[in-house]
């Protein structure tokens, strides 16, 4: 009776001794422990809450890539002289790739550079004012003609808008544009709008590369043009997505590590 009592009581102690080995594992393959932590961190990276589905799938992820990791290495797939020169090269474009990109934030673009590009973005506000406009578009001058002449003689803009224009996106609201700068429109149609005044609409058609144009406007305001500070982030950005500055970075990144090293 003792000896039961004594091997229950080991096999107690050797189980609950066993169980924060596998809770630390997510999954055993072929005798190769998949941490439960490499799932977190996968789960972690996609940016979506964690849910028993993502789990799941995160585990199996991790599962096929260590049962092709073992067969690439049971076909001897991994000793290959080409697989091994792709997958230095690999590594290497990480790492050169995380190089650059510490480089860039610590000697990147500088407020001479930012604020040229700030300048460009400036001229996307034209003349400093923003036009709530609606237009009716049409094929042809003649019925462009008849249109402006309906809304003379009393038709409402909108209704004429919603039952002619070809301009399907704003004829549904009656061919209302909401704001908009006049850099936003074709040259023709801005240098029209931006003739107008207030309530005013085009006594002729206004021709462009989509058809003839009745245009009016409806109000002006004066448009706000974020500081330089404020968009300083997403000019960084752009930069960043720059071909062109990226090889004059690379470049001078390249030139700085070479003057620094010994090269015999």
């Amino acid at each position: 009776m003792k000896t039961t009592v004594l091997s229950f009581s080991l096999a107690a102690v050797l189980a609950a001794g066993s169980l924060p080995a596998f809770a630390q594992n997510a999954a055993v393959v072929n005798g190769k422990p998949i941490l439960s932590a490499k799932v977190d961190k996968l789960i972690a990276g996609t940016g979506q809450p964690a849910s028993p589905e993502l789990r799941d799938r995160a585990r199996t992820m991790l599962i096929d890539r260590e049962l092709l990791l073992q067969e690439a290495t049971k076909r001897g797939i991994t000793q290959r002289d080409d697989i091994q020169e792709q997958l230095e090269q690999a590594r290497l474009n990480v790492l050169a790739g995380a190089v650059f990109e510490d480089y860039v934030r610590t000697h990147g673009a500088n407020d001479e550079e930012l604020r040229k590009q700030y300048d460009k973005i400036k001229t996307q506000f034209g003349n400093g004012k923003e036009y709530h406009a609606r237009h009716i578009l049409v094929e042809k001058e003649a019925d462009a003609k008849a249109i402006i002449a309906k809304i003379k003689a009393g038709a409402k803009f909108e209704d004429l808008a919603k039952s002619s224009s070809k301009d399907t996106g704003s004829a549904a609201n009656g061919g209302d544009l909401d704001w908009a700068n006049s850099s936003s429109y074709v040259p023709e149609f801005s240098a029209a709008m931006t003739g107008l005044k207030k309530g005013q609409m085009t006594d002729t058609p206004v021709k462009t590369q989509f058809g003839w144009h009745i245009i009016e406007l409806v109000d002006t305001r004066d448009a706000k043009v974020p500081t330089f500070e404020e968009v300083k982030p997403q000019l960084q950005q752009m930069l960043m997505g720059d071909q062109a500055w990226q090889r004059e970075q690379f470049q001078a990144m390249m030139k700085s590590i070479k003057d620094k090293a010994k090269i015999q």
